[in-house]
């Protein structure tokens, strides 16, 4: 039975993949269904819209505030310690938010700090988890490992935001708060056994500050990357105000309310998971340059509710977002994986994190007055066209469009060159 098992998981799913993709699934189950909770339970204590959004802000500072010293304690200490540290931590937070929601009224400056701890744990895990998957596959099978992991996650996104609403309506908030207090354990329970004997001890190093100046070097001394960052977080602040902002108020004038759109964000999930899916069997050799073009596609929703569409085409465009941007997302984590130092990993990531919601909250801020000033359809129009144009502008970057995808054949002719070039052969 042991021997069987073995041979029907694939050589790239070793111990490390297997128990972080199970306790990914694990947290995201909890975690989705918790944001829709915690929602729910600040306007059970007598909040209004407002306040949701205070609570939900408070979530994300600390999580812009510490992404990169997070990065930078991840490479310094054992990962798999950090992420068991922050798993810690967000269980305590999420089990005091859910005792105060079960027991009494809870406070709204209360909810605040409970979940600004939960977003300050998060700004540690993300980092330190992004580098041990990172360097927990090997090989040309590399891009199909991360096309697995973000299949499940996606899937774990969909049953998560399902399964806790349903709940929030059945069991009221609190419980399910609870419930992901538990799934945070359990994930901790799991990521306690990684195995980290392969990974080389870090030397001593000069301390935080030079580790932030080394990751930040790695970081500017590669223009794929930082456009590609710099790129993300334009896209991702206005992509975000649209889905968060607008997305609701289209629905309720002219969609038909709530249900509608919750619909179309169900198939852009599906969408994700359909590109996974189709990552797992295709490995485009420019890696980079595939994954942009697939970018595009991104400022499509805005438009597509900036005219209004029907909301049939509106969840067809919402699929084929999620598809393609998936498709991006795989081609990242692969040329990640492929180009980064193991030992930098998460300094890498942090900044990528960063850049990914750094601009974020401005924007939420900024959708009403725009909104005001130019008119709904038209600053919709400004989110797919600033999509559009951020695109276009990394196209331009050299190392975007050539970056291929290594091959045992690659690194056999670049071995081979590299033995010429000793030998005192001229090379080509």
């Amino acid at each position: 039975m042991p021997t069987s098992a073995v041979r029907r998981r694939p050589a790239w799913a070793g111990r490390n993949y297997t128990l972080l993709t199970a306790s990914a699934v694990v947290t995201n189950l909890g975690s989705h269904g918790a944001l829709i909770a915690a929602a729910f339970a600040v306007l059970g204590a007598g909040g209004d819209g407002g306040d949701v959004g205070l609570v939900a802000a408070a979530r994300t500072l600390p999580l812009v505030l510490f992404l990169l010293i997070g990065g930078a304690v991840a490479d310094r200490l054992p990962r798999h310690r950090v992420m068991v540290a922050a798993n810690v931590l967000n269980c305590a937070s999420q089990a005091a938010f859910a005792a105060l929601v079960l027991v009494g009224e809870p406070q709204l400056w209360q909810m605040m700090l409970l979940s600004g701890l939960g977003g300050a744990g998060q700004a540690f895990f993300n980092p330190a988890a992004e580098g041990m998957l990172l360097s927990s596959v090997d090989g040309e099978q590399a891009g199909r490992a991360f096309a697995v992991f973000r299949m499940a996650m996606h899937g774990a996104t969909l049953g998560g935001a399902a399964l806790g609403g349903a709940m929030v309506a059945a069991i009221g908030p609190g419980w399910v708060l609870a419930v992901d207090a538990a799934a945070f354990a359990v994930a901790a329970v799991l990521r306690a056994f990684l195995d980290v004997k392969h990974i080389p001890p870090r030397g001593p190093g000069g301390g935080m500050l030079a580790d932030l100046r080394d990751g930040w070097r790695e970081f500017t001394g590669r223009p794929w990357l930082w456009g590609i960052v710099v790129q993300f977080s334009i896209a991702n602040a206005v992509v975000g105000a649209a889905d968060a902002v607008y997305g609701p108020l289209v629905a309720r004038d002219h969609l038909g309310g709530p249900a509608p759109w919750g619909v179309a964000l169900a198939f852009f999930g599906g969408g994700t998971v359909a590109g996974a899916l189709l990552m797992t069997r295709w490995q485009p050799r420019r890696l980079l340059l595939v994954g942009t073009l697939c970018v595009f596609p991104l400022a499509l929703p805005s438009a597509a509710l900036a005219v209004p569409v029907p909301v049939v085409v509106l969840c067809a465009v919402m699929f084929l977002t999620g598809l393609s941007v998936e498709v991006f997302g795989v081609s990242w984590m692969t040329a990640l994986h492929q180009e980064i130092p193991e030992e930098k990993l998460s300094r890498v990531s942090a900044y990528d994190w960063f850049g990914s919601v750094a601009l974020v909250p401005a924007a939420m801020a900024l959708a009403g007055p725009a909104e005001t000033a130019f008119g709904r359809p038209e600053a919709l129009w400004g989110c797919a066209a600033l999509v559009v144009v951020v695109t276009a502008a990394v196209l331009t970057v050299p190392d975007v469009r050539n970056l291929r995808r290594r091959t045992k054949q690659v690194a056999g002719a670049v071995q081979g060159a590299q033995e010429q070039v000793g030998d005192g052969t001229a090379v080509g």
